[in-house]
């Protein structure tokens, strides 16, 4: 049996978890997230627990056990404490501003400034011009918000340039040697 799928998610008590049919919506202090599971799924809720069970055992649905148990483990963290990446950027004049509280405005290393729109659900944070912080309640979106801004100037392996996750090890290569 899936570890994950069998291990049931304890609902806070500011949460409100609703189940109709495949459907799972998510109401806690930070927002309401709702999402369309897979039918074959059963889906129980008991006071305060959320638990899922597999119809059979076969691999189609063995995959989608802790699938649907994690994400609707991760709508309930969201909603209650939300989720948060940090990136940082290093590079030599590499920097990043907030253009009227929205809009994120990079400078790293081409010609011209990139302009990344806001996301509706995502806040973009910057502590100081090369530490940027994406938060919001869905793990998925702050991830992509993240790994889009990450994707404008990842860091090269030569001298490190670009902009990283927080605490990510980028491997530096050998440049060329005089013969």
């Amino acid at each position: 049996m899936s570890r994950i799928g069998k291990a049931p998610v304890m609902i806070p008590d500011k949460v409100k978890v609703e189940i109709k049919g495949s459907d799972v919506k998510v109401t806690g202090p930070k927002g309401t997230l709702s999402r369309s599971m897979h039918p074959s799924m059963t889906m129980a809720l008991d006071d305060k627990t959320f638990s899922v069970t597999r119809p059979s055992d076969s691999g189609f649905h063995k995959s989608l056990h802790g699938l649907t148990r994690q994400l609707v483990f991760n709508m309930v963290k969201g909603v209650s404490e939300g989720f948060d990446k940090s990136l940082d950027i290093q590079g030599v004049g590499y920097r990043a501003e907030l253009i009227a509280g929205k809009h994120l405005k990079l400078q790293v290393g081409y010609s011209h400034s990139i302009l990344v729109r806001e996301t509706p659900g995502i806040q973009i944070v910057l502590a100081d011009p090369t530490h940027i912080k994406v938060m919001g309640i869905d793990k998925e979106l702050v991830g992509m918000m993240a790994a889009k801004i990450r994707s404008f100037r990842p860091p090269e392996p030569y001298k490190g340039k670009g902009i990283r996750y927080k605490g990510e090890i980028v491997r530096k290569k050998a440049g060329k040697t005089a013969a």
